[in-house]
Protein backbone atom coordinates (compact mmCIF):
# COMPACT_ATOMS: atom_id res chain seq x y z
CA UNK A 1 0.00 0.00 0.00
CA UNK A 2 1.13 3.38 -0.64
CA UNK A 3 1.69 6.30 1.76
CA UNK A 4 1.31 10.07 1.06
CA UNK A 5 3.27 12.78 2.21
CA UNK A 6 1.37 16.24 2.03
CA UNK A 7 3.81 19.00 1.75
CA UNK A 8 2.20 22.25 2.17
CA UNK A 9 3.10 26.13 1.51
CA UNK A 10 4.78 27.19 -1.74
CA UNK A 11 7.12 24.43 -2.59
CA UNK A 12 9.14 23.72 -5.53
CA UNK A 13 10.13 19.86 -6.19
CA UNK A 14 13.71 18.02 -7.63
CA UNK A 15 14.64 15.50 -8.69
CA UNK A 16 17.59 13.58 -9.52
CA UNK A 17 16.40 12.44 -12.67
CA UNK A 18 18.31 15.45 -15.08
CA UNK A 19 16.16 14.28 -17.71
CA UNK A 20 13.13 15.64 -15.65
CA UNK A 21 12.27 19.48 -15.09
CA UNK A 22 11.42 20.63 -11.99
CA UNK A 23 8.06 20.94 -10.86
CA UNK A 24 6.91 23.92 -9.45
CA UNK A 25 3.46 24.75 -7.40
CA UNK A 26 1.47 27.54 -7.43
CA UNK A 27 2.05 29.51 -4.33
CA UNK A 28 -1.99 28.25 -3.04
CA UNK A 29 -1.07 24.42 -3.80
CA UNK A 30 0.47 22.02 -2.09
CA UNK A 31 1.93 18.49 -2.71
CA UNK A 32 0.66 15.58 -2.31
CA UNK A 33 3.55 12.72 -2.95
CA UNK A 34 2.13 9.12 -2.62
CA UNK A 35 5.62 6.43 -2.37
CA UNK A 36 5.49 2.57 -2.72
CA UNK A 37 6.93 0.77 0.49
CA UNK A 38 9.86 0.07 -1.55
CA UNK A 39 11.07 4.16 -2.34
CA UNK A 40 9.47 5.06 1.18
CA UNK A 41 12.72 4.64 3.21
CA UNK A 42 15.02 5.97 0.28
CA UNK A 43 12.56 8.81 0.23
CA UNK A 44 12.52 9.22 3.91
CA UNK A 45 16.69 9.37 4.30
CA UNK A 46 17.32 11.59 0.71
CA UNK A 47 14.04 14.67 1.93
CA UNK A 48 16.25 17.95 2.45
CA UNK A 49 14.13 20.86 2.87
CA UNK A 50 14.65 24.55 4.16
CA UNK A 51 12.78 27.35 4.52
CA UNK A 52 13.17 30.97 3.29
CA UNK A 53 11.52 33.36 5.46
CA UNK A 54 11.15 35.81 2.96
CA UNK A 55 9.22 33.71 0.09
CA UNK A 56 8.03 31.36 2.38
CA UNK A 57 9.71 28.58 -0.15
CA UNK A 58 10.72 25.19 0.69
CA UNK A 59 13.09 23.27 -1.95
CA UNK A 60 12.94 19.67 -1.69
CA UNK A 61 16.15 17.64 -3.15
CA UNK A 62 14.11 13.94 -3.69
CA UNK A 63 16.39 11.35 -4.41
CA UNK A 64 14.78 7.76 -5.97
CA UNK A 65 15.56 5.94 -8.99
CA UNK A 66 11.51 5.50 -9.42
CA UNK A 67 8.86 8.25 -10.13
CA UNK A 68 6.62 10.03 -7.95
CA UNK A 69 3.09 10.34 -8.06
CA UNK A 70 2.01 13.89 -7.27
CA UNK A 71 -1.37 15.11 -6.51
CA UNK A 72 -1.80 18.89 -6.36
CA UNK A 73 -4.67 20.04 -3.58
CA UNK A 74 -5.31 23.69 -2.18
CA UNK A 75 -3.54 24.85 1.34
CA UNK A 76 -7.07 26.44 1.80
CA UNK A 77 -8.82 23.64 1.05
CA UNK A 78 -6.60 20.75 3.19
CA UNK A 79 -6.21 23.80 5.94
CA UNK A 80 -9.87 23.84 5.99
CA UNK A 81 -10.22 19.89 6.34
CA UNK A 82 -8.29 19.53 9.19
CA UNK A 83 -10.00 22.57 10.90
CA UNK A 84 -13.00 20.68 10.55
CA UNK A 85 -11.74 17.44 11.51
CA UNK A 86 -10.17 18.75 14.29
CA UNK A 87 -12.63 21.31 15.40
CA UNK A 88 -15.23 19.72 17.71
CA UNK A 89 -15.14 16.78 20.11
CA UNK A 90 -18.07 17.07 21.77
CA UNK A 91 -20.95 16.88 20.15
CA UNK A 92 -23.54 18.90 18.72
CA UNK A 93 -25.72 20.45 20.89
CA UNK A 94 -29.86 20.86 20.05
CA UNK A 95 -29.16 18.95 16.75
CA UNK A 96 -32.92 18.11 15.93
CA UNK A 97 -33.49 15.85 12.73
CA UNK A 98 -37.53 15.43 12.09
CA UNK A 99 -36.60 12.60 9.31
CA UNK A 100 -34.97 10.57 12.45
CA UNK A 101 -37.52 10.59 14.59
CA UNK A 102 -40.05 7.63 15.70
CA UNK A 103 -43.37 7.85 16.39
CA UNK A 104 -43.07 5.47 18.64
CA UNK A 105 -40.89 6.91 21.01
CA UNK A 106 -42.61 10.32 21.55
CA UNK A 107 -45.87 8.10 21.57
CA UNK A 108 -44.00 6.29 24.44
CA UNK A 109 -42.61 9.69 26.49
CA UNK A 110 -46.27 10.96 26.19
CA UNK A 111 -47.40 7.70 27.85
CA UNK A 112 -44.32 8.00 30.63
CA UNK A 113 -44.92 11.91 31.14
CA UNK A 114 -48.91 11.44 31.81
CA UNK A 115 -47.55 8.23 34.22
CA UNK A 116 -45.42 10.43 35.85
CA UNK A 117 -47.43 12.68 36.58
CA UNK A 118 -49.80 10.87 37.86
CA UNK A 119 -47.83 9.49 40.47
CA UNK A 120 -46.52 12.78 41.31
CA UNK A 121 -50.26 13.81 42.13
CA UNK A 122 -50.95 10.68 43.63
CA UNK A 123 -47.93 10.00 45.64
CA UNK A 124 -46.36 13.99 46.54
CA UNK A 125 -49.78 16.96 45.87
CA UNK A 126 -52.77 15.09 46.77
CA UNK A 127 -53.57 15.48 50.87
CA UNK A 128 -55.37 12.94 50.98
CA UNK A 129 -53.15 10.56 49.75
CA UNK A 130 -49.30 12.01 49.33
CA UNK A 131 -46.30 13.08 51.21
CA UNK A 132 -45.71 16.56 50.23
CA UNK A 133 -47.33 18.40 52.62
CA UNK A 134 -46.17 16.36 55.45
CA UNK A 135 -42.62 17.15 53.94
CA UNK A 136 -42.89 20.80 54.17
CA UNK A 137 -44.83 20.95 57.28
CA UNK A 138 -41.83 18.66 58.41
CA UNK A 139 -39.13 21.42 57.41
CA UNK A 140 -41.30 24.59 58.29
CA UNK A 141 -41.34 22.85 62.33
CA UNK A 142 -37.52 23.56 62.55
CA UNK A 143 -38.04 27.22 62.03
CA UNK A 144 -40.62 29.87 62.09
CA UNK A 145 -38.29 31.75 59.68
CA UNK A 146 -39.71 31.50 55.98
CA UNK A 147 -35.43 32.71 55.13
CA UNK A 148 -34.60 29.48 56.91
CA UNK A 149 -37.20 26.92 55.88
CA UNK A 150 -36.18 28.16 52.07
CA UNK A 151 -32.89 27.42 52.45
CA UNK A 152 -33.20 23.95 54.32
CA UNK A 153 -35.63 23.16 51.18
CA UNK A 154 -32.86 24.11 48.97
CA UNK A 155 -30.48 22.00 50.91
CA UNK A 156 -32.00 18.94 50.70
CA UNK A 157 -32.96 19.16 47.04
CA UNK A 158 -29.11 20.00 46.69
CA UNK A 159 -27.86 17.46 48.41
CA UNK A 160 -29.87 14.82 46.74
CA UNK A 161 -29.76 15.88 42.89
CA UNK A 162 -25.88 16.79 43.47
CA UNK A 163 -25.68 13.66 44.95
CA UNK A 164 -27.62 11.35 42.92
CA UNK A 165 -25.48 12.54 39.67
CA UNK A 166 -22.33 11.85 41.21
CA UNK A 167 -23.09 8.51 42.13
CA UNK A 168 -24.73 8.23 38.49
CA UNK A 169 -21.55 5.85 37.33
CA UNK A 170 -21.80 3.63 39.85
CA UNK A 171 -25.42 3.47 40.37
CA UNK A 172 -25.86 2.93 36.29
CA UNK A 173 -23.22 0.11 36.08
CA UNK A 174 -25.95 -1.71 39.17
CA UNK A 175 -29.27 -1.00 37.92
CA UNK A 176 -29.07 0.52 34.71
CA UNK A 177 -28.80 3.24 32.46
CA UNK A 178 -32.72 4.01 32.18
CA UNK A 179 -33.77 2.50 35.84
CA UNK A 180 -31.13 5.17 36.92
CA UNK A 181 -32.89 7.99 35.76
CA UNK A 182 -36.34 6.91 36.77
CA UNK A 183 -34.79 6.73 40.17
CA UNK A 184 -33.21 10.22 39.97
CA UNK A 185 -36.10 11.56 38.69
CA UNK A 186 -38.28 9.90 41.12
CA UNK A 187 -36.89 11.32 43.95
CA UNK A 188 -35.63 14.57 42.56
CA UNK A 189 -38.91 16.15 41.03
CA UNK A 190 -41.12 15.90 43.92
CA UNK A 191 -38.31 17.33 45.96
CA UNK A 192 -37.90 20.48 43.47
CA UNK A 193 -41.89 20.69 43.49
CA UNK A 194 -41.63 21.52 47.19
CA UNK A 195 -39.19 23.85 47.18
CA UNK A 196 -40.59 25.81 44.13
CA UNK A 197 -44.30 25.88 45.70
CA UNK A 198 -43.03 26.92 49.05
CA UNK A 199 -40.81 29.97 47.04
CA UNK A 200 -44.14 30.75 45.34
CA UNK A 201 -47.01 30.78 48.26
CA UNK A 202 -44.02 32.67 50.77
CA UNK A 203 -42.43 34.77 48.08
CA UNK A 204 -43.94 37.75 49.76
CA UNK A 205 -43.92 36.63 52.99
CA UNK A 206 -40.08 38.08 53.58
CA UNK A 207 -38.48 41.27 55.13
CA UNK A 208 -39.01 44.03 52.20
CA UNK A 209 -35.76 45.91 51.40
CA UNK A 210 -36.68 47.62 48.36
CA UNK A 211 -39.71 48.40 46.09
CA UNK A 212 -38.68 48.81 42.40
CA UNK A 213 -41.65 46.99 40.63
CA UNK A 214 -42.58 50.49 39.56
CA UNK A 215 -39.69 51.99 38.64
CA UNK A 216 -38.87 53.08 34.82
CA UNK A 217 -37.99 49.99 32.74
CA UNK A 218 -37.86 47.89 35.70
CA UNK A 219 -40.38 45.34 34.79
CA UNK A 220 -38.49 45.52 30.70
CA UNK A 221 -35.50 44.38 32.42
CA UNK A 222 -36.34 41.62 34.64
CA UNK A 223 -38.51 40.16 32.01
CA UNK A 224 -36.16 40.59 29.53
CA UNK A 225 -33.63 38.85 31.81
CA UNK A 226 -35.68 35.80 32.62
CA UNK A 227 -36.87 35.22 29.16
CA UNK A 228 -33.15 34.81 28.38
CA UNK A 229 -32.32 33.06 31.52
CA UNK A 230 -34.38 29.55 29.66
CA UNK A 231 -32.04 29.92 26.80
CA UNK A 232 -29.50 28.93 29.54
CA UNK A 233 -31.12 26.76 31.96
CA UNK A 234 -32.99 24.48 30.31
CA UNK A 235 -29.99 22.77 27.41
CA UNK A 236 -31.67 18.95 28.16
CA UNK A 237 -34.46 19.69 26.08
CA UNK A 238 -32.00 18.87 23.92
CA UNK A 239 -32.57 15.24 24.53
CA UNK A 240 -35.87 15.20 26.00
CA UNK A 241 -36.47 11.35 25.04
CA UNK A 242 -33.45 10.63 27.34
CA UNK A 243 -34.63 12.71 30.40
CA UNK A 244 -37.83 10.37 29.69
CA UNK A 245 -35.68 7.28 30.07
CA UNK A 246 -36.96 6.54 26.35
CA UNK A 247 -33.81 6.62 24.73
CA UNK A 248 -30.85 5.48 27.09
CA UNK A 249 -29.58 8.42 28.88
CA UNK A 250 -26.49 9.44 27.96
CA UNK A 251 -23.03 12.18 30.21
CA UNK A 252 -23.44 14.41 27.04
CA UNK A 253 -20.25 16.21 26.40
CA UNK A 254 -22.07 19.43 24.51
CA UNK A 255 -19.81 21.71 22.45
CA UNK A 256 -22.07 23.91 19.89
CA UNK A 257 -24.36 26.45 21.25
CA UNK A 258 -24.70 28.05 24.23
CA UNK A 259 -21.91 26.00 25.53
CA UNK A 260 -19.85 27.85 23.18
CA UNK A 261 -20.74 31.21 25.26
CA UNK A 262 -20.40 29.62 28.64
CA UNK A 263 -19.58 25.61 29.44
CA UNK A 264 -22.64 25.65 32.53
CA UNK A 265 -25.35 27.65 31.08
CA UNK A 266 -27.44 26.22 33.72
CA UNK A 267 -25.53 28.03 36.47
CA UNK A 268 -25.61 31.13 33.80
CA UNK A 269 -29.27 30.61 33.64
CA UNK A 270 -29.97 30.37 37.26
CA UNK A 271 -27.99 33.30 38.21
CA UNK A 272 -29.84 35.48 35.66
CA UNK A 273 -33.25 34.16 37.02
CA UNK A 274 -32.09 34.92 41.29
CA UNK A 275 -30.62 38.32 39.91
CA UNK A 276 -34.07 39.37 38.13
CA UNK A 277 -36.73 38.06 41.15
CA UNK A 278 -34.52 39.54 43.76
CA UNK A 279 -34.45 42.70 41.96
CA UNK A 280 -38.24 42.46 40.92
CA UNK A 281 -39.47 41.14 44.66
CA UNK A 282 -36.88 42.87 47.21
CA UNK A 283 -37.44 41.12 50.48
CA UNK A 284 -35.25 38.42 52.43
CA UNK A 285 -36.86 35.55 50.72
CA UNK A 286 -35.84 36.34 47.71
CA UNK A 287 -32.34 36.63 48.84
CA UNK A 288 -32.54 33.71 50.62
CA UNK A 289 -33.65 31.54 47.67
CA UNK A 290 -30.92 33.55 45.30
CA UNK A 291 -28.26 32.55 47.49
CA UNK A 292 -29.23 28.84 47.97
CA UNK A 293 -30.00 27.97 44.40
CA UNK A 294 -26.94 30.21 43.04
CA UNK A 295 -24.55 28.14 45.71
CA UNK A 296 -26.02 25.09 44.34
CA UNK A 297 -24.89 25.72 40.48
CA UNK A 298 -21.64 27.05 41.54
CA UNK A 299 -20.63 23.74 42.96
CA UNK A 300 -22.78 21.81 40.11
CA UNK A 301 -19.92 24.20 37.93
CA UNK A 302 -17.56 22.19 39.82
CA UNK A 303 -18.85 18.80 40.20
CA UNK A 304 -19.73 18.50 36.76
CA UNK A 305 -16.55 19.50 35.22
CA UNK A 306 -15.34 16.71 37.47
CA UNK A 307 -17.79 14.42 35.82
CA UNK A 308 -17.07 15.13 32.56
CA UNK A 309 -13.26 14.80 33.41
CA UNK A 310 -13.65 11.29 34.47
CA UNK A 311 -15.74 10.06 31.69
CA UNK A 312 -14.36 11.82 28.71
CA UNK A 313 -10.77 12.71 29.79
CA UNK A 314 -8.82 14.22 27.58
CA UNK A 315 -11.50 15.29 24.59
CA UNK A 316 -13.12 16.72 27.93
CA UNK A 317 -9.83 18.94 28.66
CA UNK A 318 -9.97 20.20 24.63
CA UNK A 319 -13.57 21.59 25.10
CA UNK A 320 -12.56 22.77 28.73
CA UNK A 321 -9.52 25.01 27.17
CA UNK A 322 -11.74 26.61 24.32
CA UNK A 323 -14.30 27.18 26.89
CA UNK A 324 -15.48 29.61 29.65
CA UNK A 325 -17.29 29.33 33.02
CA UNK A 326 -18.36 33.10 32.20
CA UNK A 327 -20.07 33.87 30.12
CA UNK A 328 -18.24 35.15 26.69
CA UNK A 329 -14.66 34.93 28.12
CA UNK A 330 -13.55 32.33 25.92
CA UNK A 331 -14.78 34.43 23.25
CA UNK A 332 -13.04 37.60 24.35
CA UNK A 333 -9.56 35.77 24.62
CA UNK A 334 -10.00 34.16 21.72
CA UNK A 335 -10.16 30.31 23.01
CA UNK A 336 -13.05 29.76 21.44
CA UNK A 337 -13.58 30.56 17.71
CA UNK A 338 -17.38 30.94 16.93
CA UNK A 339 -18.07 29.79 12.66
CA UNK A 340 -19.55 32.52 10.65
CA UNK A 341 -22.76 30.46 10.89
CA UNK A 342 -22.82 30.45 14.54
CA UNK A 343 -26.63 31.74 14.54
CA UNK A 344 -27.29 28.79 12.85
CA UNK A 345 -26.21 26.53 15.95
CA UNK A 346 -29.75 28.43 17.66
CA UNK A 347 -32.24 28.20 14.55
CA UNK A 348 -33.24 24.55 15.67
CA UNK A 349 -36.41 22.98 16.95
CA UNK A 350 -35.12 22.60 20.69
CA UNK A 351 -34.45 26.34 20.80
CA UNK A 352 -38.10 27.19 18.95
CA UNK A 353 -39.30 24.60 22.33
CA UNK A 354 -37.53 26.81 24.58
CA UNK A 355 -39.17 29.62 23.63
CA UNK A 356 -42.76 28.43 23.32
CA UNK A 357 -42.22 27.14 26.90
CA UNK A 358 -40.61 30.47 28.15
CA UNK A 359 -43.47 32.40 26.80
CA UNK A 360 -46.29 29.97 27.95
CA UNK A 361 -44.61 29.80 31.93
CA UNK A 362 -44.64 33.89 32.10
CA UNK A 363 -48.79 33.93 30.97
CA UNK A 364 -49.19 30.79 33.08
CA UNK A 365 -47.95 32.63 36.13
CA UNK A 366 -51.43 33.08 37.61
CA UNK A 367 -52.18 29.63 36.95
CA UNK A 368 -48.47 28.46 38.49
CA UNK A 369 -49.70 30.91 41.63
CA UNK A 370 -53.16 29.62 41.82
CA UNK A 371 -52.25 26.11 42.20
CA UNK A 372 -49.88 26.63 44.86
CA UNK A 373 -51.55 28.27 46.56
CA UNK A 374 -54.34 25.55 46.88
CA UNK A 375 -51.50 23.07 48.46
CA UNK A 376 -51.53 25.38 51.34
CA UNK A 377 -47.54 24.35 51.57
Amino acid sequence: MASSLLLSTTTSFTSNHHSSPPLSTHPSNSISVRLNPNQTHRFQKCLLFHHFNSSRTIPFLLSSRRGFDVVRTSIRDADAETEQDSSLVGEDSAAFELGQQKLSSWVYFSVILGTVLFVLNVAWIDDSTGFGKAFVDAVSGVSDSHEVVMLILILIFACVHSGLASLRDSGEKLIGERAYRVLFAGISLPLALSTIVYFINHRYDGVQLWQLQSAPGVHELVWISNFISFFFLYPSTFNLLEVAAVDKPKLHLWETGIIRITRHPQMVGQVMWCLAHTIWIGNSVAIAASIGLIAHHLFGVWNGDRRLALRYGEDFELVKGRTSVVPFAAIIDGRQKLPKDFYKEFIRVPYLAITAMTLGAYFAHPLMQAASFRLHW
